[in-house]
């Protein structure tokens, strides 16, 4: 189906937190229609937040760290000197900021005032 700019806008409207395709099912068929799965509508809140927690990741070095830790474990010699417990520490920090962000970003909680 084809709709104008105005309609589609409308038809946004009414679906709420629908997608527009979940919606139109809805209006057209009603409860017969069968469960579909969707990922529902959440835009990105804060595109800088994003930026940063995606600036972050590629910064944060947490995938070499982990693979490094992965390979000591493996080796059987993560006797956890202190480069092992500093690389630890730092990718902990960066998975928590990362997820933090990740939160602030999608709109899942306020940001700190």
């Amino acid at each position: 189906m084809r709709f104008t700019e105005e309609e589609r806008a409308e038809l946004e409207r009414k679906a709420g937190d629908l997608t527009l395709s979940a919606y139109i099912r809805y209006r057209c068929i009603g409860n017969a229609a069968p469960a579909h799965r969707t990922r529902g509508k959440r835009p990105v809140k804060d595109h800088e937040a994003l930026a940063r927690v995606l600036g972050a990741l590629g910064r944060s070095q947490l995938s070499n760290n982990m693979n490094q830790l992965a390979r000591a474990a493996h080796a059987g010699t993560l006797g956890l000197p202190h480069e092992t417990k500093a690389a630890i520490e730092d990718a902990s920090n960066d998975i928590a900021f990362i997820r933090e962000a990740l939160i602030e970003a999608l709109g899942l909680r306020d940001s700190a005032p």
